[in-house]
């Protein structure tokens, strides 16, 4: 069977929310992943099939590109928060974000398809302040070189019921009465994952979004310390927030590196903080101005 879309790393918190939304609209989606088990939602959706696949493997990305229809496309998603330090990045950031994307454009290629939409990240840089921003600047540099028909979405903080940011916050400030902070005045402008997945669905009927890439926020810019203080509140709990200087975040995300848990905070995340995570200036707002879209709002998430 072909499928009209290749949806990698569709398992994730982005993709779930893009699959449900792609097979209402009557898409037919390959989507796969090395996790079948944490894929369990995934299965009631009728035009979304699950193949057990590591995309990282070319012979298998070939083959999953193989099972495309012609005119289909293939979208990627895949990103990573966390990595050793190296320089320019580590090797977990260079085989997700650089290498993946050039693999998917070489099987693309391979097998006669043109359609691909690639997500990015706001303040992605090939010269920027942290490996996660360098990594994705890479990423998109190989995009734009590709002679594919690309797209590419820079979102800011993406927020949604399944986050890994605006939950994490809710959590400590449930467990903590007291939180000490860092960057505290660091800037966000999140934007709904809802509104993320419908930019990249509208984009399939807009050939005006080929070759060109789009940041995505939401309408209203954040700190650091609005957006724990708004976390407190869906939790439905208060905590008193303590601002501490930079480098005591910087030790706190040192820590976090090496304690045999899932990691929280990175001493590159730090880094990414050090430039504000907002639509720049004489950027094009592209989710009201391109998309036609009213975003939704943080403030309303419940």
């Amino acid at each position: 069977m072909k499928y009209d879309i290749l949806l990698i790393g569709g398992n994730g918190f982005v993709g779930r929310v893009l699959a449900a939304k792609l097979q209402v609209l009557g898409y037919s989606v390959l989507l796969p992943t090395s996790h079948l088990a944490a894929a369990r939602e995934l299965r009631i959706l009728p035009k979304v099939h699950l193949e057990d696949a590591d995309v990282h493997d070319f012979d298998e990305l070939q083959h999953l590109c193989s099972r495309v229809k012609s005119h289909g496309a293939v979208i990627n998603l895949v990103g990573v928060l966390h990595d050793k330090p190296a320089s320019p990045y580590g090797k977990v950031f260079k085989a997700a974000h650089v290498d993946l994307p050039k693999n998917i454009i070489t099987a693309m290629q391979m097998s006669g398809l043109r359609r691909y939409l690639h997500m990015s990240a706001l303040g992605a840089d090939v010269n920027g302040s942290s490996m996660y921003q360098r990594s994705k600047g890479d990423g998109e540099l190989a995009v734009k070189e590709s002679g594919l028909d690309w797209t590419i979405f820079r979102p800011s903080v993406i927020f949604g019921e399944q986050d890994q940011f605006i939950n994490l916050f809710s959590k400590l400030t449930t467990w903590f009465p007291v939180l000490p902070l860092a960057n505290d005045q660091a800037k966000f402008q999140p934007v709904s994952v809802q509104d993320v997945a419908e930019a990249f669905i509208k984009s399939f009927e807009m050939p005006q979004t080929i070759h060109q890439s789009y940041d995505l926020v939401g309408p209203t810019v954040f700190t650091m310390k609005e957006i724990v203080t708004l976390s407190a509140h869906r939790a439905k709990t208060t905590c008193a927030i303590i601002p501490m200087p930079a480098f005591v975040g910087y030790l706190q995300a040192l820590a976090f590196e090496y304690l045999p848990i899932p990691t929280l905070m990175s001493r590159d995340n730090i880094a990414s903080m050090q430039v504000p995570n907002i639509l720049p200036l004489n950027s094009v707002d592209a989710l009201p101005k391109v998309f036609g879209m009213s975003r939704r709002s943080l403030e309303a998430m419940r």
